[in-house]
């Protein structure tokens, strides 16, 4: 049996914007430190990936003060959690295919 890729999404392609995905569908809403902290990312890098899934409609953003002080957070919208299991769905499918 031939497998496939064909059925995954390039957008969860790159392994940081799979792993945002993650944490947003588990959490509600999760603020841009806790991710940035989570995965280990630099401001840059964080904001690259969230501005792909927001592009994508994969993601909402909110943006209020707390203290005074300015906090983001995110949360996957209905439709990223639907593409995201999709995507998973098809992962391990492609999985089964190619461990038997």
């Amino acid at each position: 049996m031939k497998s496939t890729v064909a059925g995954l999404s390039k957008l969860y392609s790159h392994r940081m914007r799979l792993g945002l995905m993650g944490i947003l569908v588990v959490n509600d809403w999760v603020d841009f430190v806790t991710l940035r902290e989570a995965l280990k990312l630099t401001d840059g890098s964080l904001a690259g990936h969230i501005k792909a899934l927001d592009k994508a409609g994969q993601i909402e953003t909110e943006k209020r003060f707390v203290d005074d002080k300015p906090r983001t957070s995110y949360r996957a919208t209905e439709a990223g959690r639907r593409a995201f299991e999709q995507h998973l769905g098809e992962l391990e499918d492609f999985l089964k295919l190619i461990h038997n």
